[in-house]
């Protein structure tokens, strides 16, 4: 069912997430790729990002526990193993092909208006959207039970709002605030007269601003139901309205709009707080070949048939860690087979 509320209060936190990287540490949140290179080359960052969104599950119970994704039972029979790899793959090349997926091609892509983003996106939406209504032509899905209308809002308590308010207030401000508190307690007082801290000085503050854009990213996914894969098929049902649900389409009007704003009132001029300089994509449209759109369409077809992408997949394999084994191997071994 619709869910304005916490759909909301979910993209702004998915809002939250992304432009803390960026503007502290002037890196993109791209979900896919830190999972390759999780797998690759980890590093304490990456680590940060990934503890802050196993973390989430810790506030999320505390605070608003009714929000915590509830997924549909892993099957291990042979048959079904065979699928999640394979999901797993598609999705790997498909990422690996086209440089990225939701979070960093729509969440962070087209608020910097990239060529390349916009393609991506208008590929693997539409391919994703076919692929869900010839796989499930039924539409129904666990996400909209019973005979009303799957547009049809639903609204949390007066304490259920209060509580996810308190949630997202304290995440943001904890985001915002301690990193900082890690730079001043980490720069020597010469460091901070002379302005000039060493890379060293910074990689506390850097790690601390991995966690909680991991933290925000995740509790920005389950609150807003980007991770529970009935509510993206339920999405992914236009223009079939009984069996739509517009909830995602809150993701774009308060996760991308106020990325757009802000990316166009601060800039890339000054640098991030904690680096000497963005690390943004050098690429432009014109690196558009055909195997990056091949990349996004494979992206759209396993996002489609199983409503799971890879920041989603993440928490799902912390719920799971047995369908976690087999999405990620796939995952990775996609990935290996574009090397």
């Amino acid at each position: 069912m619709f869910t304005p509320i916490e759909t909301t209060v979910g993209a702004l936190l998915l809002h939250q997430a992304t432009r803390n990287l960026l503007f502290q540490n002037g890196d993109i949140l791209g979900a896919s790729g830190f999972l390759r290179r999780l797998f690759s080359a980890p590093t304490k960052e990456l680590i940060g990002f990934f503890a802050g969104m196993a973390f989430s599950y810790v506030p999320l119970n505390a605070l608003a526990p009714q929000l915590v994704t509830s997924y549909p039972s892993a099957l291990l029979t042979p048959q079904a193993a065979v699928f999640t790899v394979a999901l797993g793959a598609l999705i790997g090349w498909g990422t690996k092909a086209s440089n990225g997926c939701t979070s960093g091609h729509m969440l962070c892509g087209l608020s910097r208006l990239s060529g390349r983003s916009a393609v991506v996106v208008a590929t693997f939406f539409p391919v994703a959207s076919v692929t869900h209504h010839l796989a499930h032509p039924t539409l129904r899905t666990e996400a909209c039970p019973g005979d009303l209308p799957c547009y049809t809002p639903v609204y949390p308590s007066s304490t259920a709002t209060a509580s996810l308010i308190l949630l997202a207030a304290l995440s943001v401000f904890a985001a915002r605030t301690v990193p900082s508190l890690v730079a001043r307690s980490t720069i020597s007082q010469t460091e901070r007269k002379n302005k000039s801290p060493h890379t060293n000085s910074r990689s506390a503050p850097r790690i601390a601003t991995t966690f909680f854009s991991g933290l925000l990213f995740a509790l920005g996914l389950h609150i807003s139901g980007m991770s529970h894969p009935a509510k993206v098929a339920s999405f992914l049902s236009f223009p079939v309205l009984e069996h739509w649900d517009p909830s995602l389409a809150l993701i774009i009007l308060f996760g991308v709009l106020p990325n757009l704003v802000e990316n166009q009132k601060r800039g890339f001029i000054s640098p991030p707080k904690f680096a000497s300089q963005f690390s943004l994509p050098t690429k432009t449209l014109k690196d558009v070949d055909a195997k990056f759109v091949l990349g996004a369409a494979a992206f759209g077809i396993g996002w489609g048939l199983s409503g799971t992408c890879p920041g989603p997949a993440v928490l799902r394999a912390l719920a799971q860690p047995a369908w976690g084994v087999l999405w990620m191997g796939g995952f990775w071994l996609g990935g290996r087979i574009m090397s």
